[in-house]
């Protein structure tokens, strides 16, 4: 099975569709059976479950940012920075590997112990 993300404004993913491999024999080829199937003009983005194309596999919220050719997650805190590499944010300061459970504050910009 192939996975396509519809995109809307801001390239932001609105859902998921699956379509036969038969089928999705090229990414054009997925986008323009759903295109058919609901008679529209919509953008699809293939996405993979393996994350072995675009980074991340899409969710209804992520970015697709066509410069990275990568489907980025929201961002849950504004301190946190975007990975290049894996096109994900991370903290700006490394969970502590302890262990223990933890929860990022962000107010003091550190991560507190779950007790």
């Amino acid at each position: 099975m192939a996975y396509f993300a519809k995109l809307g404004v801001g390239n932001i993913v609105e859902k998921i569709e699956v379509v036969d491999d038969s089928i999705a024999t090229t990414e054009q080829n997925g986008a323009n059976f759903l295109n058919n199937l609901y008679n529209s003009t919509d953008t699809w983005k293939q996405t993979f479950i393996d994350k072995s194309q675009r980074k991340n596999y899409a969710g209804t919220g992520y970015t697709y940012d066509s410069t990275r050719d990568a489907f980025i997650p929201p961002k849950n805190y504004n301190s946190w920075v975007l990975n290049e590499t894996t096109c994900q944010w991370e903290a700006p300061v490394a969970l502590p590997n302890d262990g223990n459970m933890y929860s990022w504050n962000e107010e003091t910009q550190s991560w507190d112990l779950v007790t």
